[in-house]
């Protein structure tokens, strides 16, 4: 077990002797300022008489979410990048920021002075360990709060660092907490409860399921940390975390009692009164989490020997446990939270239904519009949220939508901001990768338009990109296959010509739930906790290229998991195939008729025939005549198929 550095071996000097130099970070100097003071700190914290000499700031919550509510924005604030990957990392010297490439130009442009751009994944670019390593000489101290990791990563991070004799030390003493002025409370929002009509299940059910689970593996306790898995798993849901329809919370599961750590302030009496049915009456301040492990796993009464703690369990709480007591592996409840159940599975078709009526609406006023007046990026992101909310049970964006025009369609994960925001062109790509809360569902859809005349390239890579969905889409495969072994379906027609696309070809999608959903995915890169494909999980499937500077472009559905028909059944298998779920036209006008097989097209055109037949009859109802004929034109029969053989 680690030792925290306020405990024995490590002497900390009195932090309140500390002048702290905090400042807005408004101007250069106050930017400068705020290093300043984190440097400062070094010197109070010494472990065995090595000062430290770097401080490392993951951009991560106790949680592990995607997204960050705003007091826990620690590395925005103090570097100015307000991407969702990233590492900081602090010397007496220097300041770096490693992030992918999907983030190189954010940073570029929000990097504060005297931050330095590390461009993770670049051959010549050293990694966060390599570039320590041969910056830092041998006996060095490098710190990090011990819960803003998880603990594979630390524990990676620290047997890097040991090859060159380097130390990674836990501080539990946050520093940019120490230097941020006006620093935001946690967020206190009301919780909402998901019934049973919507969620298929009981809490209880859930709670039994997940014991079944306990009992293979041998656990007398599972912790769960990750918010999306408690919010599936109590049936509730709440909005601590932007795009994430969850709530800051830790659970306890044991055989004799389920425990819930949040805050109470969250609840009414409607919540409690969901809570006490679903019989989970231990309910305890959120700030007694870490207390309450340590005292039960120290209670012989409590007997428990085993504790089962997720992978994304972060290296703090991991250091509670006892080595000889941990259980580490996926959480079960990520795997039964993936395949979704009838109630679960209708609800995310309907919402696909909605949100197809939504993007119908807004891609035909988008094309009108750029007719007769000007469109900018943002302007086209607010249209569609107002379409959105014209729908039955819409909540809100599932991620930030991410609404490019011309060269920053490039850029896979751009979202437009008042600096970046452009105006559409009709003579440029516009890409809008965007995805909608509904209380029954969640979705994720890419769309990419032309609305000029594409030179023959873009044309070109459109059609390779189209046909990747397709071949992706209409595989057969056995049940539990690992989603990485079909990666090069969805590349192959980019790579027949020399091109590709750096991202993964798909991810889960959770239920009125996060849209980013493990743990299982279709990436070229397998996923470590991959429990293989199964029926009845959604997933994305969204090939892409992207010309840098220039143009980029990516078609993207949810798809759901469904049983396919083969006339043979290999040892008893289970074969599985994918089925469309997402319900808004592919534009035709940049596919190549020539370079589409009879296959292709006649899957174009069914899906086509799908999408009019679900939307067609809602828009007429609805009056949206305008709406309809478009429709009606995206979906028309495309291309020229060859006479069916009567004989």
């Amino acid at each position: 077990m680690f030792q925290n550095i306020e405990l024995d071996s490590v002497r900390m000097q009195d932090l309140d002797a500390l002048p702290l130099l905090a400042y807005p970070n408004e101007s250069h100097i106050a930017q400068q300022k705020l290093l300043t003071s984190i440097r400062q700190m070094f010197r109070f914290f010494r472990v065995s008489d090595y000062p430290l000499c770097a401080y490392i700031i993951p951009n991560q919550n106790e949680h592990m979410t995607e997204y960050l509510a705003e007091c826990d924005k620690r590395l925005e604030y103090i570097s100015g990048f307000s991407g969702n990957v990233g590492t900081g990392v602090i010397t007496k010297m220097e300041a770096l920021l490693w992030t992918d490439l999907r983030y190189f130009y954010q940073a570029k442009v929000e990097l504060f002075r005297g931050w330095k751009l590390m461009k993770s994944g670049y051959p010549d670019v050293p990694n966060e360990v390599e570039w320590l390593g041969q910056n830092l000489s041998p006996g060095a101290i490098v710190g990090c709060n011990p819960k803003l990791m998880p603990y594979p990563l630390w524990n990676s991070l620290q047997d890097g660092l040991a090859k060159y004799k380097i130390k990674l030390v836990a501080i539990s003493t946050n520093f940019v907490d120490n230097v941020w002025i006006d620093h935001p409370e946690p967020p206190c929002n009301l919780l909402k409860t998901v019934p049973e009509q919507m969620s298929g299940m009981t809490s209880i059910d859930k709670v039994l399921d997940v014991h079944l689970k306990m009992r293979e593996n041998e656990a007398d306790m599972l912790i769960i940390t990750a918010l999306d898995d408690i919010a599936w798993l109590l049936n509730l849901r709440g909005s601590d975390i932007p795009y994430n329809p969850v709530f800051f919370a830790f659970v306890a599961i044991t055989f004799n009692n389920t425990y819930l750590f949040f805050d109470k302030k969250k609840s009414h009496l409607k919540i409690m009164n969901h809570i006490r049915k679903e019989g989970l009456v231990n309910l305890h301040p959120y700030n007694k989490f870490y207390t309450f492990v340590k005292k039960i796993l120290e209670s012989d009464k409590a007997g428990i020997k085993k504790v089962w703690i997720p992978n994304s369990t972060n290296y703090y709480l991991y250091n509670l446990i006892p080595s000889e007591k941990r259980i580490c592996a996926c959480s079960p409840i990520q795997i039964l939270k993936a395949v979704k159940n009838e109630v679960e599975s209708q609800g995310m078709l309907r919402a696909s239904i909605r949100d197809g009526i939504a993007l119908c609406q807004f891609f035909q006023w988008l094309e009108d519009e750029l007719k007769h007046g000007a469109v900018s990026e943002i302007d086209a992101e607010e249209k569609l949220e107002k379409f959105r909310k014209l729908e039955e049970f819409y909540v809100g964006p599932s991620f930030p939508t991410s609404s490019s025009s011309g060269p920053h369609t490039a850029m896979p994960h751009y979202v437009a901001n008042k600096n970046s925001n452009r105006m559409l062109a009709a003579d440029e790509m516009y890409m809008c990768d965007t995805g909608a809360h509904y209380a029954d569902g969640t979705t994720d859809v890419t769309r990419t338009f032309h609305y000029g005349e594409p030179t023959p390239f873009q044309k070109e890579c459109y059609t390779r990109v189209f046909k990747g969905l397709v071949q992706l889409t209409t595989c057969t495969f056995p049940q539990k296959i690992k989603g990485n072994v079909l990666d090069c379906l969805a590349r192959k027609f980019l790579w027949d010509i020399g091109l590709d696309y750096g991202h993964g070809t798909g991810h889960g999608i959770g239920c009125f739930l996060n849209a980013h959903e493990g743990p299982m995915g279709i990436s070229w890169r397998p996923y470590p906790d991959d429990p293989g494909l199964d029926e009845n999980m959604f997933l994305s499937t969204e090939p892409a290229y992207y010309c840098e500077g220039e143009f980029g472009m990516r078609i993207e559905n949810t798809v759901q998991i469904v049983a396919a028909t083969t006339p043979y059944n290999y040892q008893d298998k289970t074969f599985l195939t994918f089925q469309a779920v997402t319900l808004c036209p592919i534009q035709t006008k940049m596919l190549i008729e020539e370079l589409l097989t009879v296959d292709e097209l006649l899957f174009l055109n069914a899906y086509h025939r799908d999408v009019h037949d679900k939307l067609a009859p809602i828009l007429k109802k609805r009056g949206l005549l305008h709406v309809y004929e478009w429709l009606v034109r995206e979906t028309a029969p495309f291309g020229t198929l060859p006479p069916m053989d009567e004989t």
